[in-house]
């Protein structure tokens, strides 16, 4: 087979799948449509739309873009076979129903940003971080019926550093997952669209914990300080700068507001209060997690700027007063 032979339908839809996009038009594969989700209202009144990074790229490189509400919609299933692609590739994108997966003759593969079959769902980058893995990657596999639970083609490494926050993880795996992805495109074309690919259960060893990557909502971005300061410390990290960490202040005038924290040190100082005590050293913010004391050192007050913790005090004179729930 030759490169000019597939036509490939690609779906994505946030700034993460755009370099997987940009990367087959710059080398030149045969793309002949996009799938992205519908533009999203915005602004105070929500009446203006905003197209997904994607579409943006999209329209600017002339590729025709479907937008469907619904996957299993019939007008859009025929939209989307009379473009007769044999190949789909997606990033970043929803859940994909049979009658569009299966569709081109070659399958659809994903471009996963976990080892799998580890950190399976919608947020594999925050979670590898969250749970404090020194390693994580990107990972190509067929579709199937369950989510990310099909047969894998490639996978590539990727290191986290103890230091590194999520935006970091994010960019590394953005561009990996492009390369990878151009890598397995060449492995389909080598084998006239069918490359060797494994069973997950084959990278499974007995006994293995499988730990999922769910959905993150604003609730689970909560911080619980009766966890270790190292448990604290990745939390914060794996959810910065976004969606952001938080936790519920109480003012001593009985009023309550949200803190969030984007970045924190462990200070290897025991702690001599209870989990969630807010302590002040000059300028230095720390509050007790369940073993030693973590140094705030970004955070944002609900409604105002994120600023370092220096300057929050400075506009905080008597943040020491305030107690977190």
């Amino acid at each position: 087979m030759e490169k000019k032979d597939l036509r490939i339908v690609f779906m994505g839809t946030p700034e993460f799948a755009v370099e997987t996009l940009k990367a087959l038009v710059e080398n030149d594969y045969n793309v002949v449509a996009v799938v992205t989700q519908p533009d999203k209202p915005v602004g105070r009144h929500q009446n203006e739309l905003q197209p997904s990074e994607v579409k943006r790229y999209a329209l600017e490189h002339n590729l025709p873009v479907l937008q469907p509400e619904k996957m299993k919609d019939p007008a859009f299933v025929e939209a989307l076979r009379s473009y007769q692609a044999n190949l789909q590739v997606v990033v970043a994108f929803r859940m994909l129903p049979e009658v569009v997966w299966a569709m081109p003759e070659y399958g659809t593969f994903n471009v996963h940003a976990a080892l799998l079959p580890q950190y399976r769902g919608a947020a594999p980058i925050n979670w590898a971080v969250i749970n404090g893995e020194t390693q994580t990657g990107v990972t190509t596999f067929f579709l199937d019926h369950d989510i990310d639970t099909g047969r894998i083609i490639m996978q590539k490494p990727f290191d986290i550093p103890d230091t590194a926050d999520v935006e970091y993880v994010y960019d590394g795996l953005m561009y990996l997952g492009a390369d990878i992805c151009l890598e397995t495109l060449e492995r389909i074309i080598a084998a006239d669209g069918h490359p060797e690919s494994i069973p997950q259960e084959e990278l499974s060893t007995a006994g293995q914990e499988l730990r999922p990557a769910p959905k993150i909502f604003k609730e689970t971005c909560e911080i619980n300080w009766n966890q270790t300061a190292k448990q604290v410390y990745d939390f914060i990290r794996g959810l910065s700068p976004y969606p952001g960490a938080w936790t519920l202040l109480t003012s001593p005038d009985g009023k309550e507001t949200v803190l969030k924290v984007f970045k924190a040190s462990k200070t290897g100082h025991p702690a001599q209060q209870k989990p969630g005590t807010i302590s002040i050293d000059g300028k230095t913010l720390c509050i007790a997690a369940s073993d030693e004391l973590m140094q705030l050192e970004e955070l944002q007050l609900a409604g105002k700027k994120r600023m370092t913790a220096r300057d929050f005090l400075n506009g905080n004179k008597n943040f020491d007063k305030y107690t977190i729930k």
